[in-house]
């Protein structure tokens, strides 16, 4: 139930990042702007309130000449927002009639609502409307509250708006719509586990340095480590700045977001160089392998461009959408499955080559076939298993423990044991590598996984 004084607004916060030099929205909570539209009904913004705390306060301001405009408030039931919204069979009056007058869910922006807070200013010699109030928010469980402002019959809509949507007073819930809650303190969780493992990985790379094996795909793990921090890090930056001002820094949180798809694909093609036997059985991959590997990694590249420009140009701000939840983000998907069969083919030809590995490579298929299907599980299940009012921080959690989980498998095998010393090698482009051949190794064999240099 809706309780109080009187609100409503559209805000989409654009962005430019310079990666990929193309804007992206992001809806704030502190929403301000101009409509002009000859329509009749128009959407606004929307925000995910408590159950008890939820509050709307705003600004509005219109010439009177355009009397007398509506603020409609639908939440997310699937008689309110969900009936009205792109139902092309459905004019202004017949989506002002599902609204539910003992909920107080319209607000008339006129001097005759008290509760709107209006009045009439002169400026310039021309007469405004200008409405300044506030209203609270009640339900049985968090929900998505949908704002949108409408005239029927009339001339069009014509609004100047400033909003600011609120859960509570605490720095953790205020600006933050409650499908939020805890994504900012998850990312601060996250951060310092990786500054760990990060730190870990580089004293464990000092070390094999000094032994002579600090190897290629070692490498790319302290980098997919590395970029990972990165990532949290601007993360928590724009989650911190939003929570101050409810607005944020869009071109930071996609700056973010790639950081964090460059760690995925880092480390996914460490993975498949791995299960070929790279820096294991072998020093070198093929001509026509690092072919195959090129074309592959471009084309994953292309596809997670193409889904930031989907997300920035075609996802509706008035609908609760997922990432994955457009054509770029099945192909992902698709393309998860395609590395994993790659890496199942990888494998299985290694150890057919080299059954000896097989104490090093059955213990790393099975931890990272979990990996591979974790990505799509996830994505699946939150397009059709997780509630909306609850699936952003409930994604950020996962997502953050399925990267963990990969790096917290990998870095224990990197750990150098004293069987790994610095025998002089006696085919100079084995050195560094795990094991090196197939056939009896001139350097020490790997320990079993996870254990291995």
């Amino acid at each position: 139930m809706l309780r109080g004084r009187a609100g409503g607004a559209r805000g989409l916060l654009a962005a430019l990042p310079l990666l990929l030099l193309l804007p992206a929205g992001c809806g704030a909570k502190y929403v301000t702007g101009n409509i002009s539209t000859k329509e009749d009904w128009v959407f606004l913004t929307r925000f995910c309130f408590l159950s008890d705390y939820g509050r709307l306060d705003f600004r509005f301001r219109y010439p009177e000449a355009k009397c007398c405009e509506n603020i409609l408030l639908y939440f997310d039931d699937p008689s309110q927002w969900p009936a009205v919204y792109k139902q092309g069979n459905k004019d202004c009056l017949m989506k002002e009639s599902v609204i539910r007058p003992e909920n107080n869910q319209v607000i008339n922006l006129t001097t005759q609502y008290a509760w709107s807070g209006c009045q009439v200013l002169t400026q310039d010699s021309v007469r405004y409307l200008s409405c300044a109030s506030g209203r609270s928010f009640r339900s049985v469980r968090e929900r998505w509250w949908y704002v949108a402002l409408s005239k029927c019959g009339g001339d069009g809509l014509e609004l100047e708006y400033e909003m600011i949507l609120t859960n509570g007073k605490s720095f953790w819930t205020r600006h933050f719509s409650a499908d939020e809650f805890g994504i900012l303190e998850t990312d601060i969780t996250f951060l310092l586990i990786f500054l760990l493992i990060l730190l870990v990985s580089c004293y464990f790379g000092y070390l094999l340095k000094g032994r002579q094996l600090l190897h290629t795909t070692y490498k790319m793990f302290m980098t997919a480590a590395g970029v990972e921090v990165l990532s949290l890090l601007f993360f928590c930056i724009y989650w911190g700045q939003y929570a101050c001002d409810g607005v944020g820094n869009g071109s930071l949180k996609i700056l973010a977001k790639l950081l964090f798809s460059v760690s995925f694909l880092v480390f996914l093609l460490m993975l498949i160089l791995l299960g070929k036997g790279f820096t294991v059985t072998r020093g070198r991959i093929s001509h026509t392998g690092s072919i195959k590997l090129s074309v592959y990694m471009t084309l994953y590249t292309i596809t997670h461009v193409v889904l930031f420009i989907y997300e920035a140009e075609f996802f509706d701000p008035a609908q609760v959408l997922y990432t994955y939840e457009s054509p770029a983000g099945y192909g992902l998907i698709a393309l998860q499955f395609l590395a994993y069969v790659w890496f199942c083919y990888a494998v299985l030809t290694t150890l057919k080559q080299c059954p000896e590995k097989q104490p090093f490579y059955v213990p790393f298929f099975a931890a990272y076939t979990l990996w591979f299907f974790a990505v799509p599980v996830t994505a699946l299940s939150a397009n059709f298993g997780i509630p909306r009012w609850a699936r952003e921080k409930i994604v950020n959690g996962i997502q953050l423990g399925i990267h963990l989980y990969a790096h917290a498998v990998f870095l224990p095998g990197a750990k150098p044991t004293r069987r790994q010393s610095r025998q002089p090698s006696a085919r100079p482009h084995q050195s560094g590598v795990w094991g090196a051949s197939c056939s009896p190794p001139l350097l020490q064999p790997p320990a079993p996984f996870p254990r291995h240099p």
